[in-house]
């Protein structure tokens, strides 16, 4: 098995290189403004709500799974949203991804969550055939919609 544990403080910078790395795949490449500083705080500050899942082996981190909890109002619990799956290039194919999800599936199965569930970019047709081999299943019918930046700010009435 491909060893999966979660993340430590010491993790934090090769977390934020993979979250830039992950950025030039998604053709995102100066979109990150996350810190050292602020990832720390996120996952190990007084009260966090974002976790981590870190895949090594010999090499050194693989990939890295960062996940936080939501709620289904039908099921009554919680569930896990993956926000971010990343697997270095030269390691894909070596079931560090998979493992990962299983990690992730297993603490839902655990705590009695209702469901694991991310988003994948419509282009991403490799990981999208690769979570689609897990028996994942693709919400075609819902739409994701996301206020930020100026309209955040102006919905919200703050200006900026």
């Amino acid at each position: 098995m491909t060893p999966i544990r979660e993340a430590r403080r010491d993790d934090v910078p090769t977390i934020l290189q993979l979250i830039h790395d992950l950025a030039v795949y998604e053709k995102e490449p100066d979109a990150v403004r996350n810190t050292v500083e602020g990832l720390e705080e996120a996952l190990f500050g007084p009260n966090p709500r974002i976790f981590a899942h870190i895949a090594e082996d010999d090499g050194g981190v693989q990939g890295f799974a960062l996940w936080f909890l939501n709620y289904s109002t039908w099921e009554g619990v919680h569930g896990i949203y993956l926000e971010d799956l990343y697997v270095r290039p030269e390691a894909r194919g070596s079931g560090y991804g998979k493992a990962l999800l299983q990690t992730l599936a297993g603490i839902a199965a655990e705590r009695g969550y209702a469901r694991v569930e991310w988003s994948v970019l419509n282009w991403n047709e490799p990981s999208i055939q690769f979570y689609r081999s897990l028996g994942a299943q693709a919400q075609d019918e819902w739409s994701t919609f996301r206020l930020t930046g100026a309209p955040l700010a102006a919905f919200a009435g703050t200006g900026a």
